[in-house]
């Protein structure tokens, strides 16, 4: 069940990290953070990519999805294996080597990835 809702938002809620973080503002601002990284947590390893794809591994199984940005906002539809995970829009906070994602247009739950 953890697994599904790390995955379901592409964020689980984590304890909260001393971090400075920054809102991501626009599009731009996010492909230069997250192109050509892995972004990382326990079990899960993602690319999102410029061209609007998300792909990698959760919990022994393969990621795939789409994204855009939207009202400053990263809105994506992923799968987990063959399981639709849905379409959220989520915040998006960084401070160079964490990228912070909240679901529900920074409403809901949130989670930490390091970027490698």
């Amino acid at each position: 069940m953890f697994r599904t809702i790390a995955l379901g938002a592409l964020i689980a809620t984590t304890p909260m990290m001393a971090h400075a973080l920054t809102k991501v503002e626009d599009r731009s601002e996010f492909v230069s953070l997250v192109e050509g990284r892995t972004l990382a947590r326990s079990l899960i390893q993602l690319n999102v990519l410029p061209n609007g794809q998300i792909e990698g591994r959760g919990a022994g199984r393969d990621v795939t999805g789409t994204w855009n940005w939207d009202g400053g906002y990263f809105c994506r539809d992923l799968f987990w294996g063959k399981r639709e995970l849905g379409y959220n829009c989520q915040e998006v906070s960084a401070d160079g080597g964490t990228i912070r994602f909240q679901s529900d247009r920074g409403a809901g739950d949130i989670a930490d990835f390091t970027l490698k």
